[in-house]
């Protein structure tokens, strides 16, 4: 069941709803990446918070317009924070997205994400082709946080995930793959090599998903559109850097200004899209 509306243009759309509608994004995340995912999100046109005491989390998810957990860096707090906040985004009915970094890596970060497993099955799930394949409890091996596996090799363990749990499920890499319980399957081939040695990038991905995702009540749509448009913004990235002779730091910058400047004659321009379901 291809979504015949999703294109270049619609995507767009979803874009010029973030930058008009700035919603909240309520990010419990790691260490590593928690100013960058902000001024992710800030670039976008949405606007972040980054709350993790278990004292407030709940009364934050209540201001908030979606949610993104991410499992980077862990400790007990953090993991009952995580679980009281998704019990509040259940309740009020906004996104959850989890990003289960590192999965398969220690029994403890597997034992975390179970517990979350359990309060609730997020909207959409996004991790690279190792997360998504431990999550759905294949063997894969796992290189500390980064991916031994492509994301194509992933993309029958997403799919079974997307249809027990009813969530939106996404793998990263090369070529990102977003699928549903619905069968639909979006596979997106922009980006570069490069966006893999910038810390934040793949996290970020997940927190843009939370933005798109409290505009557009499609989870489906909206995570495409989000790794869409970090995909698209991060070849352009790459190629300015490149063009100026400079590396890894400069292009940091470049993603930001990406991510706030991108036109709509150059994402149409760009996009790689193929639907199928």
């Amino acid at each position: 069941m291809v979504d015949g509306r999703l294109n270049a243009e619609a995507i767009w759309s979803d874009l010029e709803a973030v930058r008009a509608q700035a919603p909240l994004v309520h990010s419990i995340t790691n260490f590593v990446v928690m100013n960058f995912n902000a001024n992710a999100l800030l670039a976008l046109g949405a606007a972040p918070v980054m709350a993790h005491a278990r004292e407030e989390v709940a009364d934050m998810v209540a201001i908030a317009q979606a949610l993104v957990l991410n499992i980077g860096t862990l400790e007990p707090d953090w993991i009952s924070a995580m679980q009281l906040a998704l019990r509040a985004a259940q309740a009020k009915g906004i996104p959850v997205v989890l990003d289960p970094v590192g999965a398969g890596a220690t029994p403890y970060r597997n034992q975390a994400l179970q517990a979350l497993l359990q309060t609730g099955a997020p909207s959409v799930l996004r991790g690279n082709g190792s997360e998504i394949m431990s999550v759905a409890g294949l063997a894969a091996a796992t290189k500390g946080v980064d991916s031994a596996a492509s994301s194509h090799e992933a993309v029958g363990a997403a799919q079974a995930l997307a249809r027990d749990w009813g969530s939106v499920v996404c793998v990263s890499g090369a070529t990102d793959h977003v699928v549903d319980a619905g069968g639909r399957h979006a596979a997106l081939s922009n980006g570069h090599p490069w966006m893999t040695r910038v810390t934040g990038v793949g996290c970020s991905a997940s927190a843009l998903i939370g933005a798109f995702a409290a505009v557009q009540p499609d989870c489906w749509r909206a995570t495409v559109s989000a790794m869409a448009c970090l995909g698209v913004v991060g070849e352009l990235a790459v190629e300015r850097t490149q063009a100026a002779g400079a590396g890894l730091g400069r292009l940091q910058i470049e993603l930001l200004d990406g991510l706030q400047l991108l036109s709509q004659a150059d994402f149409v321009a760009r996009l790689k899209l193929a639907c199928h379901g």
